[in-house]
């Protein structure tokens, strides 16, 4: 005699029991992935929060019951977000179905679990010294229909850690009167640089009036005879209208021309005027760039760990994918191929189609500099997989190592078979190498085998911002095209040059030197760039009492030696790092005196440091 279980099972058994059974199965296989996915959508670039919610809300009444949300999450594997935020959810669940408002009020809450201190950043916004007064906030504050819930969570999740927390707490302590070194960022001008006589001169008698300038009639007296030529020809390239008026959406074809020319001659294969786009700095161009080919959530830019935050920040903004691949500190930070593809195959696994890849050379925060075998592995891999290769070679001029050079990846690109038909973007810059020009927003970007049509388009969306900015695109044009020998500023412009190149140059030296002098932290050489890039040992009871405060452990040291100490550096969280590395990112900027006072310093404070979460 059967009993119940076995008849249920024997009725289950029949064929069409089975079909349904399957059918039932496969739905809420796909209902899971498709939450997932949109899950991971919202999570990566904070877009699509009312996918999730109709995703989660199955029974269409725009609402979701306690019974969906449990599939949801089951769906999600209560992955993504610190684990306190779901159950914060589902406490809100408890007693009633959650409306739309809700839900995407719950996930900015949850996601803020993700973003480090993101309300402290709110908060010293509010008290910064620099943000000025503002009208006072009305009393009754719910008719804000932008605010923190409908705002695009994309810019939520953007971060730029070089002025992030550490940057505004310094900036706080400095208008409470102490004294504060900024070594966060490349700012050279900022932290004691001279700027370069002939550039200034130049630009000087560009922004006069004629009057007053080119046309005074005591002007070789006070002028260089060079300097006041090179004025005369920017003036008559420029036009009557001067400093002061729009000028193409490309930038002036003469300065292009200059660009070209320094490209020509620095790689031995010709560049053209009409590939050039002059541009607020490199980050303006960079961002052109990825605006123009990120066009779906699921479009990934693979970028190096570490990086510069301009990358992730704007991917972010963007909605983009970041694809991280990790570069190996233990062989100075090289980008193996092994790497790249075991990258490329997880982000393909994961639906993500990936369009670009991004390079840093000389490195920025790691400070290598590329070989020429580095950059044909990076040429090649993307040339073969049909990736556009983003080139920053901002700090091209910033090389210390005797035993290294720079190469562009255009160079390697033109002189390495199989990469004849790489898509190829290079971004300068007049804020780095030894001009230090960072207020003047110069810089360029040169399009090597991009599709006419998307040049087009570039070209129009850089007419939306009408221009970039006269005083920038001389100074461009002054960097690429500086005094000849013979002129009669070059000797006195390349007096100013070395000094500046090689006060870096030795600071970066001694720098590194102190730093591995110091029991708990280990750097590598800094080849290039302007940055060290060291990594530190914490004391268990430190990496605890950074979780506490839901801070990354790295960023607790960095406020910790910001209070003892005034310098002020950038947390290597804000960079990426592997999992369980912890460090910061200094530069090497400031004169000699304060550089070597605050070598000092690190050591002092890191011994402290250790011995208060011993």
């Amino acid at each position: 005699m059967i009993n119940a279980h076995q008849l249920l099972a024997k009725r289950f058994a029949h064929p069409r029991y089975l079909a349904v059974i399957r059918a039932l199965s496969t739905q809420v296989n796909h209902l899971a992935r498709y939450q997932k996915m949109n899950w991971e959508t919202f999570l990566s670039t904070g877009r699509g929060s009312d996918n999730l919610f109709r995703s989660i809300d199955t029974n269409h009444t725009d609402n979701i019951t306690p019974s969906e949300l449990h599939v949801f999450l089951d769906s999600v594997g209560h992955k993504g977000v610190h684990p306190r935020a779901f159950k914060m959810l589902n406490e809100l669940a408890h007693d009633h179905n959650l409306s739309r408002k809700e839900f995407k009020s719950w996930l900015v809450l949850a996601t803020n679990f993700q973003q480090e201190q993101e309300s402290q950043y709110a908060l010293s916004y509010e008290r910064h010294p620099h943000t000025g007064q503002r009208k006072p906030q009305l009393d009754e504050d719910n008719f804000h229909t932008w605010n923190e819930h409908t705002m695009s969570q994309a810019v939520r999740k953007m971060q730029y850690a070089v002025r992030g927390q550490v940057v505004m707490r310094a900036d706080e302590l400095k208008a409470e009167g102490k004294d504060i070194l900024y070594t966060n960022i490349g700012n050279p001008q900022a932290v004691g640089q001279s700027p370069i006589t002939y550039y200034r001169q130049v630009m000087a008698l560009c922004d006069l009036p004629e009057e007053d300038g080119v046309d005074h009639p005591n002007v070789y007296e006070m002028f260089p005879a060079d300097v006041v030529n090179r004025a005369l020809e920017f003036r008559k390239t420029i036009g009557p209208a001067g400093t002061g008026a729009y000028t193409g959406s490309q930038g002036i074809l003469q300065f292009r021309h200059d660009v070209a020319d320094f490209i020509t001659e620095r790689d031995g294969h010709p560049a053209y005027a009409g590939n050039i786009f002059l541009t607020n700095g490199a980050s303006s161009a960079i961002e052109l760039v990825l605006t123009s080919i990120i066009s779906s959530e699921l479009d990934g830019i693979m970028i190096p760990i570490p990086q510069y935050p301009i990358y992730s920040a704007l991917i972010a903004k963007l909605a983009g994918r970041q694809v991280g691949y990790f570069l190996d500190e233990n062989s100075n930070w090289a980008a193996t191929e092994s790497e790249l593809t075991q990258r490329l195959q997880e982000a393909q696994a994961n639906g993500i189609d990936v369009k670009a890849l991004a390079i840093i050379n000389p490195g920025n925060p790691t400070g290598q500099v590329y070989s020429r075998e580095d950059l044909e592995v990076i040429c090649k891999f993307c040339s073969d997989n049909g990736i556009v290769l983003l080139a920053d070679e901002v700090y091209q001029r910033n090389v210390y190592s005797p035993s290294k050079s720079f190469l562009s990846a255009k160079k390697v690109a033109l002189e390495t078979p199989g990469c004849e038909y790489l898509q190829l973007v290079s971004f300068h810059s007049t804020s780095k190498g030894v001009i230090g020009e960072c207020g003047r927003r110069g810089g360029y970007m040169e399009l090597h085998n991009i599709d006419k049509t998307v040049q087009a388009q570039l070209y129009k969306l850089a007419s939306s911002g009408l221009c970039s900015n006269v005083p920038g695109q001389i100074t461009t044009s002054l960097m690429v095209k500086p005094p000849k020998r013979g002129d009669v500023s070059y000797d006195r412009f390349q007096k100013e040059e070395n000094n500046i190149f090689n006060g870096m140059k030795n600071r970066a030296k001694a720098l590194v030197e102190s730093l591995n002098k110091v029991d708990g932290i280990s750097c590598n050489p800094a080849e290039g760039a302007m940055y060290a890039f060291p990594s530190i040992e914490l004391p268990p009871k430190a990496i605890a009492a950074a979780d506490e405060q839901h801070v990354s452990p790295d960023t607790l040291y960095a406020l910790s030696l910001l209070e003892e100490t005034g310098i002020c550096v950038v947390p290597a969280s804000g960079f990426g790092q592997k999992e369980g590395r912890f460090g910061f990112r200094t530069t090497f900027l400031p004169p000699d005196d304060k550089m070597l006072s605050a070598v000092d310093k690190f050591k002092s404070h890191h011994e402290n440091f250790c011995a208060k979460y011993s």
